[in-house]
């Protein structure tokens, strides 16, 4: 019998350990550098890190969030986006639809995707498309796997795509970027339809939200520009992990 406590640790240490390779992964995506390959370093002085200052938020409570080498501090998202994705690799394991090993490692990989899309877009306000593309390429394969149901992915991704494709041209892509039309693409691959409008909804109402708090504390103006992915993103983990609970509560509201 599986022990299932266990389950959720080894899945938690996994998720950890993935983060911190997407913090990686983040970093040399901006420098234009091998994410897959080389040593990790220091970004203030370039040392090379040891085994034992790579250990997941450990190393970073030992070190008091500075480098063993130079002193200086290091970015408090390091230990953040590691127990980020030990968070999101839980919840893809407890609450996600994946029925075989498959669907959840097919699922992962797209959760750190995401992850790394999000972390970026946050920063420098750009998806990068050296993580979008092969993951719009694995998407589409498990999918075509699914012959029965690919029909209902392929249109949400046409459907997301399109509706985003047409505020770019209408706005000459002040409103919205590419990367955001591509990214739905990706987004309508793993919800289908008609998960996909849960997620546009709430990636625009969240937007909303924030985009009122920033402005009313002064962060942001009405033509400053805001990264869109995050929402995206935030709108597309809530309808995989929720997706269901809220339409069937929604379409129990209107019934009532």
């Amino acid at each position: 019998m599986v022990d299932i406590p266990l389950m959720y640790l080894l899945i938690f240490i996994a998720g950890l350990c993935i983060g911190s390779f997407l913090n990686v992964v983040v970093l040399r995506l901006q420098k234009e550098e091998d994410f897959v390959r080389g040593r990790s370093y220091c970004p203030h002085c370039k040392h090379s890190l040891k085994w034992f200052d790579l250990i997941p938020v450990v190393s970073f409570l030992m070190l008091k969030g500075t480098c063993r080498y130079c002193g200086k501090k290091i970015s408090v998202q390091y230990p953040l986006l590691e127990l980020a994705t030990g968070c999101i690799f839980l919840l893809v394991f407890f609450f996600s639809p994946a029925n075989t090993i498959f669907d959840l490692v097919f699922l992962l990989y797209i959760a750190a995707s995401l992850i790394v899309i999000f972390m970026y877009d946050l920063k420098h306000y750009l998806i990068p498309d050296k993580v979008l593309f092969p993951a719009i390429a694995v998407a589409f394969a498990c999918r075509l796997l699914d012959f029965n149901s690919i029909f209902t992915y392929v249109l949400a991704a046409l459907v997301a795509a399109g509706f985003f494709l047409a505020i770019f041209l209408a706005s000459k892509g002040r409103w919205m970027g590419f990367g955001d039309v591509k990214l739905a693409v990706l987004l309508g691959l793993l919800l289908g339809f008609p998960a996909i409008l849960l997620c546009l909804f709430l990636s625009f109402l969240f937007g909303a939200i924030i985009g009122t708090v920033l402005i009313i504390s002064n962060k942001k103006g009405l033509k400053s520009e805001v990264p869109f992915a995050p929402f995206l993103i935030a709108g597309a983990s809530v309808t995989l992990f929720f997706g269901e609970i809220i339409i069937n509560w929604y379409l129990h509201f209107l019934v009532f």
